[in-house]
């Protein structure tokens, strides 16, 4: 039997990004609030210091910042005809796991999403009709706009050091940043990251084609800088072990050197490590959440934690699991299209050319992980008609150098033997001579991408493992075919002495190799309980004390990676606790 702890004001099911800016906003405004992590403790000095953190096998080869799944994991299939199996090894996506979470192991990317995303239906409605949008592609605006959201884009952005030029600065369009981006009220916090031979030969060649190139935004800082809660971070040291890893430099924005140390330093504040949430525990009329029951995976002893308030601020996946574990919320039933929870799960979709250049000398080891220039010409041009592509969504182009890691890295042309004497000749004469253009797509919600309890499989506490069904539908392969069209002829432009084309993403989805860690959906964000799980503000339309968090709110994904607005939507959520909700303790919107 649990054993019952004292009640508190709120309890925090994860401490990543957004329970890191949850547990400083809200144990600052006085609540008392504990933290539930069910990874070990993290800091940055203890596992981030040299030379450990260089060890690329243990890190990017063997994920060890991320989650086991040998004690939890999902099945997998593509359509819900076949049998769904259990994923053994992590490889298309990287949950993050531990203290900090995915913020500790992310490249920094950090994009503003703006009202094309938020009022994707209506704006596609009113520019193409509404049989423009396919029957079974289940997109929905979000009931939140960007003019809302931008002021905590901003604080989002200062707090994690986020290094970029401005491109619409209050309505004035600015040389050398996004054309195409929500008007912003001020500059990034940092200038750009110095640019690569990589950038700087992709930004020839998309203006030469018409395009509108810019540097990458990314919470990698250019040069110290203190953000306003007196986080301090080290210049970018351009190593090259950006993603899948921690930063020993502190240079990469991470909750871990910013929300928080200085949450763990307010009296009000309590985590919990090895503390595995199983269950989000009800009162008998079903409307409120009392807390949720836990097991420390250390000993295996189980705890019930009272609190007045929840909120889910575990990576978005997981907070899908736990909610339906907890029996918060209809079960989405694709067949009957009734229920919402487990709805509009989305992932992304992209193409790539590899281009070799003899003679050229990229460095490909002086790097960081959003080191690229990208261009939206495809993604928020509003002027680029759809019509004749026959696709909903956009996509990023971006050219650059990442990272040249010797286990990792292996840029080849096609044929070459992948083994022997003339690989190895192959990869010491291009490792240095390579670069890289690729497109990051966004994929519309679709009735039969969904998340739902598996029959079948359990988890290591005896729960059934969450069932995740998803492809590619043909919206997505029309998109990717354009993309690759067009890689493919900012990349000839370039002359590269070989060339291994980009190509669409026609075949099934699979779990195998990796491409984004930027899972979407399940706990959609929508105007009312009939389409989605949360309000505008997060919180449940079930149990107005129940708040979820992370990209799981979104009704689909964007071409952009999605952290730039789950950061966003943390410091607007706790705004609404803070402000609103503590004053009145009932639903923040009407239903």
């Amino acid at each position: 039997m649990a054993k019952k702890l004292p009640e508190v004001d709120v309890v925090l099911v994860g401490l990543g990004w957004t329970g890191g800016i949850l547990a400083k906003e809200l144990s600052e405004a006085g609540l008392k609030v504990v933290a539930l992590e069910r990874g070990a403790p993290r800091t940055p000095q203890e596992d981030f210091s040299l030379p450990r953190i260089r060890d690329e096998l243990r890190f990017s080869s063997r994920n060890d910042l991320t989650q086991n799944t040998q004690r939890d994991t999902l099945t997998i299939r593509n359509n819900p005809s076949q049998d769904a199996l259990p994923m053994r090894r992590l490889g298309s996506f990287l949950p993050g796991e531990g203290v900090g979470g995915a913020g500790a192991h992310w490249n920094g990317v950090t994009w503003r999403w703006n009202d094309t995303e938020f009022k994707i239906r209506s704006r596609y409605e009113e520019r193409y009709g509404k049989k423009f949008i396919p029957e079974d592609m289940t997109i929905q605006d979000w009931g939140i706009t960007y003019a809302e959201l931008e002021p905590y884009y901003e604080k989002f952005e200062r707090t994690a050091a986020v290094s970029g030029k401005a491109g619409n600065l209050r309505g004035r369009i600015e040389n050398g940043g996004n054309p195409f981006e929500g008007a912003r009220n001020s500059e990034y916090p940092l200038p750009p990251l110095n640019q690569s031979l990589a950038c700087d030969m992709f930004t020839a060649a998309a203006k030469d084609n018409g395009y509108h190139p810019f540097p990458r935004p990314v919470a990698n800082a250019s040069r110290a800088y203190t953000n306003p809660d007196g986080s301090k971070f080290g210049p970018c040291e351009y190593c090259g072990f950006c993603e899948r890893f921690g930063c020993e430099a502190n240079a990469k924005g991470s909750p871990l050197i910013t929300v928080i140390p200085i949450a763990m330093r307010n009296p009000n504040f309590e985590l919990r490590t090895h503390s595995w949430v199983t269950k989000v525990l009800k009162d008998p009329s079903g409307k409120k959440v009392t807390g949720v029951t836990y097991t420390n995976t250390l000993n295996g002893e189980e705890y019930e934690q009272p609190a007045g308030m929840v909120a889910l601020t575990a990576y978005a996946i997981n907070n899908v699991h736990l909610m339906l574990l907890s029996g918060i919320g209809k079960p989405y039933d694709p067949v009957a299209q009734t229920g919402v929870v487990g709805k509009n799960y989305c992932y992304q979709t992209g193409a790539a050319a590899t281009l070799f250049f003899e003679g050229r000398q990229f460095n490909p080891f002086m790097g960081t992980g959003g080191l690229n220039v990208g261009m939206d010409d495809f993604h928020y041009d509003w002027n680029f008609d759809r019509a004749p592509h026959g696709f909903i969504g956009g996509y990023n182009v971006a050219g650059g150098m990442t990272h040249g890691r010797p286990i990792s890295y292996r840029p080849l042309p096609a044929g070459t033997p992948q083994w022997g004497k003339e690989w190895k000749a192959a990869s010491a004469k291009w490792y240095n001579s390579a670069m890289i253009i690729s497109s990051s797509g966004s994929v519309m919600a679709n009735r039969y991408n969904y998340f739902e309890l598996d029959p079948n499989y359990r988890n290591v506490f005896g729960a059934p493992l969450m069932r995740m069904t998803f492809d590619y539908k043909a919206n997505e392969h029309r998109m990717g075919e354009h993309a690759a069209n067009v890689i493919n002829r900012i990349a000839k432009s370039m002359n590269p002495t070989l060339m291994n084309p980009a190509t669409a993403r026609t075949e099934p989805w699979s779990v195998v190799p990796y491409q984004s860690t930027h899972n979407t959906g399940g706990t959609i964000m929508g105007t009312n309980p009939g389409n989605s799980v949360v309000n505008k503000y997060c919180q449940s339309w079930d149990c107005h004390n129940l708040f979820v968090l992370g990209a799981g709110v979104f009704p689909h994904n964007s071409a952009y990676n999605p952290t730039g607005p789950v950061g966003a939507l943390a410091y607007w959520t706790a705004d609404a606790i803070k402000n609103r909700y503590l004053k009145n303790q009932a639903p923040l919107v009407s239903a």
